[in-house]
């Protein structure tokens, strides 16, 4: 349920006013503060004689009035008192916006003797007190009413004190010797207009005062700022005196006024006049939709009537100006307290136009804050009515379109149109291109104004890139697992896996690729020369070491498992791992120094578009392909000897997995060739990485981990007799006749020197191994045992090998 004060819509005019016929609240006092409030805006004035009626109702100057009087409360019953002995009392006047009734409220407070039928709140105050005498005038907020009353006070030098008026003209004391104010002059204001105009780069503006001296006077003041500024004032328009009365003289005026902003091109239209003028105005732009940059003086900047107005977003953006407020201590809770049970004239006509809802109303949250015409069952909330206590709000701002010229590109000049303000770019009939231009330097580029030069953006790869995130996790990772086989293969280094990847040639080779993974970091970050120099040339050399080691390893599989007697001796003299590791890397080393001590790579930037591609030139791309073109032929050559022992028993698959290492490695450098060639952008570095990265996994994951694999998962395979075991097995599944044939081709061969060639190593004990399993046969053809043609062959020095066959 509503608890509502429930009072019957008074006139007007309230039936406490006085002879006069002027709404006012009157308190008695020692000393009596007037005021005058517009808590109406304006009145049905017309041109012929009669009666006046104040019309629209303001909820914020209802307030001016009951802060007024809750000031004056405040000051008489603080203890201590701030005035001992004196009572403060109040004379509040209803202007209506209107200078005849505000003059005719003034000579009422310049009465010495009060209104014997002035409303009062205590009728028995005034019987014992003094006579009462206005000491000051508080009021008016509109600038051409204070100025009127300004000239009544001064004759009776009583001070009048405004809270609102901000014209210049009260700023003579000449003429105004008794008025003060609270707030700036326009003066302040009208540059700061000019500077929000000035700081969005506006050129025209358009300006709408009135035929007051508030209007006429910030009018004024505006133009001479702009013709100084050399802003341009497209028109000037000052509506009539009358122009709020809403009649048929306002809408020819209005028609003549919206006719001027549709063709108007200015970037800004400056509205000073009273609210009640610019809310006519904003109906029209509202009705009309122009979407236009409005600026608000302080007069209508935080007007509610404006701003609640439906549709008010389709009227364009506002930019106000507001004067800087302070809080009245209490005032808040004053209000929701719903005036702390006081009286007065004003709330009592408030009262009567408006039923406040109760708590318990407000609390179901059955308020309504835009309706002001409630019906017989609403109420206004309380809440809704402390809103008004402060209407500083923020809106979007956007900058307005402007249809003209206002610079032109090259080539082209300013030219007027039939449109005051508003420029045309034309082109120039003759060669004189105008300003001078400059080229920008390589890195900056024209802005698309054609007015300066902008810093290219500088591309390379960062190390917050995506993809440079994954690839230096495939790095980091690399680089770990490398170490972790490079442990693997110290611990069981005298194991026969081990021996049969190389023995210590495996350990270069991790050596190798441990350098590769390392160097694939140099392509990340800002291109430096050391970065650049260590990039791809160190590369080619780790790269070239590590498939030499490779090259080595298959080289004694092959000269170690080979019967062939065709085979001669100089096929044999390549089985020394050291002296083709030191070669064949040798050769790649003899290219890269003179690459990096002639043509050193170095940093380079790319100029693509608006960026600058930040990368390292190769500095001789001859010696760059020289590089790839070598590793690519020394993988070839280990493609081709693994897929060649394949054929060999080999316990381990060392062949089938160099294959298919060499194999992924020639795809991956294949395919780098048209994409690097092809590709632009910082990326083009990713993609050397990339192939880095895929060639040294291609080693370390296919040639040695499994190897790794069998040292911690399948030991059973690490052992001689495993190894024997396999080989045995390998040829048995050979027809006996070409068992025969190969032991009868073994013997045969000269013993003696491929004996002397046999190392101490895993591959002599496997090559005798064999022969000793093929002796049986050997001996069924000759007579002869192998075993007793080994003991006259054998010396000293390899009796220790004998003994372990």
């Amino acid at each position: 349920m509503f608890l509502c004060v429930c009072v019957s819509i008074l006139t007007v005019f309230h039936p406490c006013s006085g002879g006069t016929g002027l709404r006012h609240a009157y308190s008695a006092g020692d000393i009596i503060i007037g005021g005058l409030v517009p808590v109406h805006l304006s009145t049905n004035r017309s041109p012929t004689p009669g009666p006046l009626s104040c019309i629209q109702y303001d909820f914020r100057t209802f307030l001016h009035t009951q802060v007024l009087i809750y000031a004056i409360r405040e000051i008489n019953q603080r203890t201590p008192k701030v005035l001992p002995n004196i009572t403060l009392g109040y004379d509040i006047y209803d202007t209506c916006g209107d200078v005849s009734i505000a003059i005719l409220a003034t000579l009422q407070l310049l009465q010495k003797q009060p209104n014997p039928l002035s409303c009062q709140l205590n009728e028995d105050i005034q019987s014992t007190l003094t006579e009462p005498k206005t000491k000051v005038v508080i009021g008016e907020t509109h600038s051409e009413v204070s100025i009127a009353v300004a000239r009544v006070v001064a004759l009776s030098s009583v001070t009048q004190i405004s809270y609102a008026s901000t014209s210049g003209l009260l700023s003579e004391k000449l003429k105004f010797p008794t008025f003060l104010r609270t707030i700036t002059s326009d003066k302040f204001q009208t540059k700061a207009i000019a500077e929000l105009v000035k700081l969005f780069h506006w050129k025209t503006v358009a300006i709408i005062g009135s035929d007051d001296e508030y209007g006429k006077y910030g009018s004024d003041a505006l133009t001479v700022i702009f013709n100084q500024e050399l802003i341009c004032i497209e028109f000037v328009d000052i509506l009539p005196g009358d122009f709020s009365q809403n009649n048929s003289k306002t809408h020819t005026w209005l028609n003549t006024l919206v006719k001027k902003i549709n063709e108007s091109t200015a970037e800004a239209i400056i509205i000073f006049t009273k609210d009640a003028n610019v809310g006519i105005i904003m109906e029209a732009a509202i009705k009309y939709n122009f979407n236009r940059t409005w600026i608000a003086s302080d007069s209508w900047s935080t007007s509610a009537e404006v701003s609640k107005m439906p549709g008010i977003e389709l009227a364009g953006q506002v930019f106000g100006f507001i004067s800087k407020r302070n809080e009245v201590p209490g005032f808040d809770a004053y209000v929701k307290s719903r005036f702390n049970k006081t009286t007065n004239a004003f709330l009592d006509d408030f009262n009567a136009r408006y039923k406040l809802c109760s708590e318990q109303a407000e609390s179901e949250g059955k308020i309504n804050c835009t309706n002001r015409q409630l019906g017989q069952e609403q109420c206004l909330p309380l809440s809704c009515l402390a809103g008004y206590i402060d209407q500083d709000k923020s809106y979007n701002a956007y900058v307005t379109i402007y249809n003209c010229s206002k610079t032109c590109k090259p080539g082209y000049e300013l030219k007027g149109t039939s449109k005051k303000c508003c420029k045309d770019c034309v082109q120039h009939l003759s060669t004189f291109t105008g300003d001078k231009c400059k080229s920008c330097s390589n890195t900056s580029y024209s802005s698309p104004a054609k007015d300066k030069c902008l810093d290219k953006t500088e591309e390379f790869l960062h190390w917050s890139d995506p993809l440079i995130i994954i690839l230096t996790f495939l790095e980091s990772f690399g680089i770990i697992v490398t170490v972790v086989f490079a442990v693997l293969f110290m611990i069981y280094r005298n194991s026969p896996i081990v021996k049969a990847v190389g023995g210590y040639l495996c350990f270069l080779e991790l050596i190798s690729l441990l350098a590769c993974f390392c160097l694939a970091f140099t392509f990340t970050g800002r291109p430096t020369r050391a970065s650049c120099m260590a990039g791809l040339p160190l590369f080619g050399i780790a790269f070239s070491l590590c498939i030499s080691c490779i090259l080595a390893n298959l080289l004694q599989i092959l000269v170690g498992f080979s019967f062939d007697l065709k085979i001669g001796s100089w096929m044999k003299k390549l089985n020394q791992p050291a002296a083709v590791v030191t070669v064949v890397s040798g050769i790649q080393l003899a290219l890269c120094v003179p690459w990096l001590y002639y043509y050193p790579p170095y940093p380079y930037m790319d100029i693509v578009g608006t960026s600058i591609v930040l990368h390292c030139h190769k500095g001789s791309e001859e010696l760059f392909i020289a590089m790839l073109g070598y590793n690519a032929f020394l993988g070839l050559i280990c493609f081709l000897f693994a897929f060649k022992g394949k054929q060999l028993p080999d316990l381990y698959k060392n062949a089938s997995l160099i294959t298919v290492s060499m194999l992924v490695f020639l795809i991956i450098w294949i395919l780098f060739i048209p994409i690097y060639i092809n590709l632009v952008g910082k990326y083009k570095r990713a993609v050397e990485c990339t192939a880095i990265l895929i060639s040294s996994y291609s080693i370390l994951g296919g040639h040695l981990a499994p190897k790794c694999y069998i040292m911690l998962f399948r030991k059973e395979m690490n052992d001689e007799t495993a190894i024997t075991e396999y080989i045995r097995k390998h040829y048995e599944k050979n027809a006996e006749t070409s068992l025969y044939s190969l032991a009868i081709r073994v013997w045969s061969y000269n013993l003696n020197s491929c004996i002397c060639k046999l190392h101490k190593d895993l591959d002599a004990n496997l090559f005798l191994i064999i022969l000793l399993d093929m002796s049986q046969a050997v001996e069924s053809t000759n007579g002869m045992s192998l075993q007793i043609y080994l003991n006259d062959h054998i010396n000293g020095t390899d009796q220790i090998l004998w003994e372990r066959v």
